[in-house]
């Protein structure tokens, strides 16, 4: 199994790279998102690096950080979602954007990515939204260093932090946007806020 290579970058493609390693070149496929931060063509590089082996070919696929490589596994437990869609989600949303969308249950955000349409979507919300752990987003959304945070620091998406999204979306706002602007306001006024003053607060945010 190789897990991490580290070298030279060879070259690149739409959605692959050659890392030379001591001479040998590894074929790597990765998300735009990693392709954009190896840098030019032989600068050093260092990837984290999942392997697929079937009956016919290998596959080596690269990913610039450990979350990225993480909800790559993660993703492709769905059914109907390989390698190349996830590495699509991946390209045109986060790490975090992906938890967002999950919990937001926003399915737009997710059909951004090419092969992801609106069935595939609902199916990755109903099996990967339970699977979102509620440290992945507490950092994010209330803007506390990782590592810093506890369970309580998450918002439930449930009861008020829910009907006030709900509010912000037929306003007119994108659920994901709205969902990212209720829960840091939910993280910060704490879970006696009433839906009234987190559709207050969220408008605020939105506006800021």
């Amino acid at each position: 199994m190789i897990a991490k290579l580290k070298g030279l970058l060879d070259s690149t493609g739409l959605d692959w790279a050659i890392i030379d390693v001591g001479g040998v070149g590894y074929l790597v496929s990765a998300s735009s998102r990693t392709l954009r931060r190896l840098g030019g063509v032989g600068e050093a590089v260092s990837v984290l690096t999942e392997m697929w082996v079937s009956e016919d070919k290998m596959q080596l696929f690269a990913f610039a950080d450990v979350a990225e490589r993480d909800w790559f596994r993660l993703l492709t437990t769905v059914q109907g979602v390989g390698a190349r869609v996830a590495l699509a989600v991946l390209s045109v949303l986060s790490p975090e954007q992906i938890a967002q969308a999950l919990m937001a249950q926003d399915k737009t955000a997710l059909t951004q990515a090419d092969g992801v349409g609106p069935k595939l979507a609902t199916r990755m919300i109903s099996e990967l939204k339970d699977k979102v752990p509620a440290l992945a987003l507490a950092p994010t959304l209330a803007g506390t260093p990782a590592g810093k945070t506890d369970a309580a620091a998450a918002p439930a998406v449930n009861g008020a932090v829910a009907d006030a999204v709900s509010a912000l979306v037929n306003l007119g706002y994108k659920r994901l946007e709205a969902f990212a602007a209720v829960t840091t306001c939910a993280a910060r006024l704490g879970p006696e806020a009433g839906v009234s003053e987190l559709i207050r607060a969220g408008l605020k945010e939105l506006s800021a």
